[in-house]
């Protein structure tokens, strides 16, 4: 089993905070675990954001994916607009999305529940 630790940097030396576990709880005070909605599975595909109505485009990387959700990897997410749509490599169709956190090159979003985009 993997255990995830958190590790803060304090000026010269370091602190380590308790291991993420399934009971782990959030800022917002939700456990960690019941927050997806759906089982989400490892994927290593390549995706494309489309925003700013086709005019802006990204590449991304698909880690994980499930039918309402998914996380991206980027170089960085400063870029990454709050709502686009996503072509996911060998996968039919695109999907509209928002963004719901993000770290330095991750990001998890959401589809919309409306399905595909329309183009």
């Amino acid at each position: 089993m993997a255990r995830f630790v958190h590790r803060v940097v304090i000026e010269a030396g370091s602190f380590e905070m308790e291991p993420i576990t399934r009971n782990s709880i959030g800022i917002d005070g939700e456990v960690f675990e019941d927050r997806r909605k759906e089982m989400r599975h490892r994927v290593f595909k390549g995706g494309k954001l489309t925003f700013n109505r086709g005019y802006g485009a990204l590449e991304c990387v698909v880690r994980n994916l499930s039918a309402s959700g998914a996380r991206l990897r980027f170089g960085e997410t400063s870029g990454v607009p709050a709502r686009f749509d996503l072509q996911i490599a060998g996968e039919p169709g695109v999907r509209s999305a928002q963004v719901r956190w993000r770290s330095l090159t991750d990001a998890g979003i959401e589809f919309d529940a409306a399905g595909d985009a329309t183009a």
